[in-house]
């Protein structure tokens, strides 16, 4: 069960703080996921003919016990939720039905601003905002008009201890402009840093910016984001999540002894959590988990640490499946897979992703699995 409060409990903020200084659970837990993306064979999937309704459910199946189990689990929503007709690439609009699913597998904020939230126009933005709301399922990225941004940005995530401010922009929406009054977060440096001093100000313990940016299929960040990653440490974001290039890209954690609460943690690309995509590299992605521990006024990251996840497309009674799989769980149990051939894409997406943190990634390390348990795996180097 989640120990974070209910946002509709923010006005007892300022009391609830002053009443757990020494509390002893002085941590949030955090994760965050990949590319939630929706492409015309998944809405073909997710159709059942005898109930004449769309159920996304077995997507999370087997990472559900992950997902649900930090305070707050934060995926990134590549898709508007504009209503029918349903379509996937290049301009896509999934069933209600996946958000749905979302929730009850534990996702608790989706992030929107992408360059795919432009694809039914302002109609598209604002009823995804909608159906978001319906459901409780807080986000942030886009918004309904100016006077929905100031309200609402940043998106505030908390529990008993700390605050958390999240900021979510896109480098662009494939040419689509968002028609008032309508607004998509740019990656814009003026903004942004207006946006970080706002964050700033509000007694938050930390801020995590989550961005849309990079190309495409490239396994190492581009000038672009090394160079709008170094600017929003510099205006005060602690943490960087980043998406769009549909592929992995390292996570770096620079830890400071020198001054308090300096450290940085950024991962450039986290890859996809569900597509179609299945070609190397795109077929699957990580999920990142961090431990944020609070010590009298100072809150630190304590542990971070990934889950590798590889989309499973198996054809049950002639219609293909998707299930996201951690894949350490898995990777020793070839019996579960319908033929070999499945068993060693996951695993060659394993040894390409594991080779590639292996060599760039700087203090985040593998969640392994044991004996049905999860842990960090610690370097013995």
């Amino acid at each position: 069960m989640k120990i974070c409060l209910s946002t509709v409990l923010l006005f007892l903020t300022t009391i609830t703080f002053s009443q757990n200084k020494d509390s002893i659970d002085q941590e949030m837990t955090l994760l965050f996921l990949g590319d939630i993306m929706g492409h015309s064979p998944q809405i073909t999937s997710a159709y059942d003919e005898s109930s004449k309704a769309y159920d996304y459910h077995d997507v999370f199946k087997y990472v559900e016990p992950i997902i649900s189990k930090p305070d707050y689990a934060i995926g990134n929503l590549e898709v508007t939720l504009a209503g029918p007709p349903y379509k996937g690439y290049p301009q896509f609009s999934s069933p209600d039905a996946l958000a749905v699913a979302c929730k009850d597998a534990g996702l608790d904020v989706l992030v929107t601003s992408n360059n795919h939230s432009c694809d039914r126009g302002g109609d598209g933005i604002i009823r995804t905002i909608q159906i978001l709301d319906s459901l409780e399922i807080m986000h942030t990225g886009t918004f309904c008009d100016m006077e929905e941004r100031q309200k609402n940005h940043p998106l505030f995530i908390e529990n008993d201890c700390m605050r958390i401010a999240i900021l979510n922009y896109t480098y662009g929406t494939n040419g689509l402009p968002y028609p008032e009054p309508t607004v998509v977060n740019m990656i814009d440096k003026d903004l942004m840093k207006a946006d970080l001093e706002i964050a700033k100000s509000k007694n938050v313990d930390k801020i995590i910016v989550v961005t849309h940016w990079g190309s495409e299929y490239k396994l190492q960040p581009v000038q672009y984001q090394i160079d709008h990653g170094k600017f929003l440490f510099e205006n005060g974001a602690d943490i960087i999540i980043g998406a769009h290039p549909h592929v992995l890209e390292k996570m770096v954690w620079e830890k400071s002894e020198s001054e308090e609460g300096k450290e940085q943690l950024i991962v450039y690309s986290l890859g996809n959590f569900v597509s179609n995509q299945r070609k190397r590299y795109t077929d699957g992605g990580a999920m990142i988990q961090l431990t944020l521990k609070k010590e009298g006024n100072t809150t630190r990251i304590k542990d971070a640490g990934y889950y590798l996840t590889w989309v499973y497309t198996p054809e049950e009674s002639g219609k293909k499946k998707y299930y996201v799989l951690p894949a350490a769980q898995f990777e020793n149990n070839p019996e579960f897979f319908d033929n070999a051939e499945s068993y060693n894409k996951m695993n060659s997406f394993i040894q390409d992703s594991r080779e590639l943190f292996g060599n760039e990634n700087l203090n985040v390390p593998e969640y392994i699995y044991e004996n049905g348990n999860w842990s960090i795996q610690v370097s013995t180097e």
